[in-house]
C-alpha cells in the first residue's frame, strides 16, 4: 500500500481509507515534521530550543466506530494493526504501530475516553533523518483522536506533552519535549522559541525568502533511532552531571559551575548543554535583528560542541557541515537527536546549488551513498486538513 509521493497526501489518504474501510472518512488531520535550527539535547534538561515545522507531514484519515479497537494501516506499511483499547499497556503493541496505541494509552492515562476508530496514515516525513517523523506520527493521531473524541481538551502544548508522554513511557525514548511542541505550536513562516523550563513560547519571524537566504536540509540518509540505547544514555548522563552539581537540571547551571565536575564525561556532556543554551537565547536575539552573520556564528559552534562534547555526530554528518562551511554557508549544523540523519546549512540564496554540488562530490569521493538535499521553508504545525 505505497502511495505515490506527488499525490496530495489529503487525497491519498481519503481514497485509500475508502478503499480500506468501505465508507469516506470523518475527517483528515495532519502534523509535520520538523528542523531544529539550534538547541540540540536541551529540551530534556528544562532549556530552549529553536525549532521549526518543515513541509513533510504525516497525514491520517479517520473515522470513528462503535468498538473499542483501533485499526491502523498505513501507506508505508503492508500490514494492518489492531489495538485493542481495553487491553493497552507499554509494550502491549511494538513497531510502527507502537506510536499510535502509545498516544491512545497516553491520552486515556490522561484522563480522556479514547474511541474505537478506523485510522489510515500515510507519512511522507523521512525515517531516521532527524526530522522527527516519531513526533509527527503521534501528534497527527493525537489531533485526529481528539476530534473524534469530541473532547476540547487536551489542545495546543497540553497535547504536545501527551505525546511526548507516548513517546517516552510507551514507546520507550526519552525524548525531551521540543519535537511534538514544534510538530503542534510551530506556525507558517516561523521559528519557535521555547523555552521547556517555563513552558512559553515566542513565535520568531524566520523570513528566508526576505533575507535572500535558504535553509538547506541534507539528510546523510545514515540511519538513526532515537529508541537505541546512545539516546538514553546522553540523557542519563545530563540527570548525573546535574545531581552531582545539584541543581534539579542543566538548565540551572552556569558555565562557572562546570568547575566543579571532576568526571571528565560529565564535563563534556554538562558544557554542551549549558553553553548551547546560551547559544540559544543569543541567536533568538540575533533573528529577531536580522543579524545572519551572528546567527550562522552560532550554528557553526553549535555543531563543534555535539561533535567534541555531546558526540553524537558522525563522519557522514561532519563532513557535510565542513563542506557547506567550506563553501560559503552563513552557518552550518547537525539537526536532531543525532548519529546520523541531516545536517542543516543557511545560505544565500545564490549559493544552493554550489553548495549541493560540494556535499555531492564529497560523498561521492568518499563511496557513501548520495545524500537527498532539498531546501525548506517554515511550515503550519498539526491540525485537520479536511
Amino acid at each position: 500500500m505505497t502511495q505515490n509521493s506527488a499525490v496530495d497526501p489529503v487525497e491519498a489518504v481519503t481514497s485509500a481509507f475508502a478503499d480500506l474501510y468501505g465508507a469516506a472518512p470523518a475527517g483528515v488531520w495532519s502534523s509535520p515534521g520538523r528542523v531544529n535550527l539550534i538547541g540540540e539535547h536541551t529540551d530534556y534538561n528544562n532549556g530552549f530550543v529553536m525549532p521549526l515545522a518543515i513541509p513533510d507531514r504525516v497525514t491520517v484519515a479517520a473515522t470513528k466506530t462503535d468498538g473499542r479497537v483501533l485499526r491502523v494501516a498505513s501507506a508505508q506499511q503492508t500490514e494492518q494493526v489492531q489495538i485493542d483499547l481495553d487491553k493497552l499497556e507499554p509494550g502491549s503493541v511494538e513497531g510502527w504501530g507502537g506510536y499510535v496505541a502509545g498516544v491512545a494509552w497516553a491520552l486515556a492515562a490522561k484522563g480522556a475516553s479514547v474511541p474505537g476508530a478506523d485510522l489510515y496514515l500515510d507519512g511522507r516525513v523521512p525515517l531516521g533523518a532527524g526530522l522527527s517523523s516519531s513526533a509527527a506520527l503521534e501528534c497527527a493521531v493525537a489531533v485526529a483522536l481528539v476530534e473524534l473524541a469530541g473532547l476540547t481538551e487536551p489542545q495546543g502544548l497540553p497535547l504536545a506533552q501527551v505525546a511526548q508522554y507516548a513517546e517516552n513511557e510507551y514507546v520507550g525514548a526519552k525524548t525531551g519535549l521540543m519535537d511534538q511542541a514544534a510538530s503542534i505550536l510551530c506556525t507558517e513562516g516561523h521559528a519557535l522559541l521555547f523555552d521547556v523550563l517555563n513552558l512559553s513560547t515566542q513565535q520568531v519571524p524566520f523570513d528566508l525568502d526576505g533575507a535572500g537566504l535558504a535553509l538547506m536540509v541534507m539528510d546523510t540518509k545514515v540511519s538513526h533511532s532515537h529508541a537505541d540505547g546512545e539516546y538514553n544514555e546522553r540523557r542519563e548522563s545530563c540527570e548525573r552531571a546535574a545531581a552531582a552539581l545539584g541543581v534539579d537540571s542543566l538548565r540551572l547551571a552556569t558555565v562557572a559551575d562546570l568547575d566543579r565536575l571532576t568526571d571528565p564525561l560529565l564535563l563534556k556532556r554538562a558544557r554542551h548543554i549549558v553553553t548551547e543554551n546560551d547559544r540559544v537565547v543569543a541567536a533568538g536575539e540575533a533573528m529577531g535583528h536580522g543579524d545572519w552573520a551572528a546567527f550562522g556564528r552560532l550554528m557553526d559552534e553549535s555543531h563543534t560542541s555535539m561533535r567534541d562534547d555531546f558526540e553524537i555526530t558522525c563522519a557522514e554528518i561532519d563532513v557535510t557541515v565542513e563542506v557547506a562551511q567550506a563553501n560559503g554557508s552563513v552557518g552550518a549544523r547537525m539537526t536532531g537527536g543525532g548519529f546520523g540523519g541531516s545536517a542543516i546549512a543557511l545560505v544565500a540564496k545564490e549559493q544552493v546549488e554550489a553548495v549541493g554540488a560540494a556535499v555531492l562530490a564529497a560523498f561521492a569521493e568518499r563511496g557513501w551513498n548520495a545524500p537527498v538535499i532539498r531546501t525548506m521553508q517554515p511550515s503550519r504545525g498539526a491540525g485537520r486538513d479536511r
